[in-house]
């Protein structure tokens, strides 16, 4: 697991290098999440719990923080991921704004080898600012 880490750390630092590259995933829009939800792709909320507090998430997202408040990828997070999600199969990555689903997206797309990766455009405040629906719980 510990080569895993690396790739996906040595991924997040070629993002930052690859500037304006045409992105390996698919970002979609909020009427796109809304499809694949429906379709039965599963979602992955990456953000932090005091954040899923202050905002509540799209109902049925599984909750699975990606870094921590300081920038550090989250113990066990890769792991937790990658036994839920197969590589074959489609995942939705959402998180604020967008900003940590692109920096994800990326290494799990030419890293890791996941081939139907989507993130959501402008997270859950876009979500929240077209009036959509979240859960608390």
């Amino acid at each position: 697991m510990r080569s895993a880490w690396r790739v996906l750390l040595v991924g997040c630092g070629l993002l930052l290098l690859a500037g304006c590259a045409e992105p390996p995933y698919t970002n979609v829009d909020n009427a796109g999440l809304k499809q694949l939800i429906e379709e039965g792709v599963p979602v992955f909320d990456v953000r932090r719990p005091e954040e899923w507090r202050e905002t509540g998430v799209v109902a049925g997202s599984e909750k699975l923080t990606f870094v921590d408040a300081s920038g550090r990828v989250a113990p066990g997070f890769l792991g937790d991921l990658t036994s839920q999600v197969d590589k074959h199969e489609p995942v939705i990555l959402i998180c604020r704004t967008g900003k940590r689903t692109d920096v994800l997206a990326r290494p799990l797309v030419e890293h890791l080898g996941y081939l139907r990766v989507y993130t959501v455009r402008d997270g859950i405040m876009g979500w929240l600012g077209d009036g959509l629906p979240v859960d608390r719980g």
